[in-house]
């Protein structure tokens, strides 16, 4: 059997929570409530399932002062 590569986070387009929290070394209840606000430029719903889109959140994080 061949191992499938793992596709290094800041190659990927879109992070699980866990993974967003890992790549910011932002907790994974914080990006959560960020993900839950209206509007919120870098959430993707697939089903019910919420993806942080990496390029939106980098872009989000170097504007930002607080979070």
């Amino acid at each position: 059997m061949t191992e499938i590569e793992k596709v290094p986070i800041y190659l990927k387009t879109t992070l699980t929570i866990k993974e967003a929290a890992e790549y910011s070394n932002i907790g994974i209840n914080k990006i959560d409530s960020m993900l839950r606000t209206p509007n919120c430029p870098f959430v993707l719903y697939v089903g019910t399932r919420k993806l942080v889109k990496r390029k939106e959140f980098e872009q989000f994080i170097s504007r930002a002062l607080v979070i």
